[in-house]
């Protein structure tokens, strides 16, 4: 079980608190208007908090120093990129994602590392798949056998500046592409691994939970 704090109880703030629930994780809901918690569905259990959701008192009210994610899905683009930033810089929550309606902003933002989803092309599913791990291995594409999946994979930060070549070596995957400042790349094996970068390889659908586990742990040091 994990925590996870959202920012904003509107209808995407509500649909991610309760399959969040659901999955069996702690969530907090902050937002400035205590009525907006009506949305809540009777019988749960997250913490509500009435707050601006970039203000540090109010994070701190949401457990944000121990929360594994935080989703800003206001309704506002500049709330939700000053209390992504205030989360991941202040608070070093290792997830974050904010919603932008503005798509040209959006990708500004992404270039500059900051994880966003524009409301243009925006659901529940991709914001999950940006915070749940298992979402990630759930995979945007299966070959036609089912056997393979296209996935996005957590790398622990021990991986940086290691080669793709000796990722694919320890997970025994293959990278398909890198995701980079916002930008698609095509690595080769001598290719580096930078802090930031999405990495999305093909696996075999059945060691999709052996892959996560490996890359989620520092790479063993060679012995001298």
């Amino acid at each position: 079980m994990a925590h996870f704090v959202i920012m904003g109880c509107g209808r995407v703030g509500a649909t991610l608190a309760h399959t969040l629930e659901d999955a069996g994780h702690s969530v907090a809901i902050i937002d400035q208007d205590d009525r907006a918690f009506r949305r809540l569905r009777q019988g749960f259990t997250g913490r509500k908090v009435t707050g601006v959701g970039f203000d540090r008192d109010t994070l701190m009210q949401a457990g944000v120093a121990d929360a594994y994610a935080f989703a800003a899905v206001s309704s506002g683009d500049n709330s939700n990129i000053l209390a992504t930033r205030v989360a991941r810089e202040t608070f070093h929550v290792p997830h974050v994602v904010a919603r932008i309606y503005d798509p040209g902003r959006a990708e500004i933002y992404q270039r500059l590392g900051i994880p966003t989803v524009a409301a243009v092309r925006w659901s529940a599913d991709q914001v999950l798949r940006r915070i749940l791990p298992e979402q990630h291995l759930a995979g945007d594409f299966r070959e036609p056998s089912g056997r393979l999946v296209l996935a996005e994979l957590d790398l622990d930060a021990g991986w940086i500046g290691r080669r793709i070549g000796e990722i694919e070596k320890a997970a025994d995957v293959r990278v398909a592409y890198l995701t980079r400042f916002g930008e698609g790349m095509l690595p080769d094996a001598g290719t580096a691994y930078q802090d930031g970068d999405t990495v999305h390889a093909m696996l075999p659908v059945d060691r999709s939970s052996q892959v996560s586990q490996v890359l989620a742990k520092a790479p063993v040091k060679e012995s001298q």
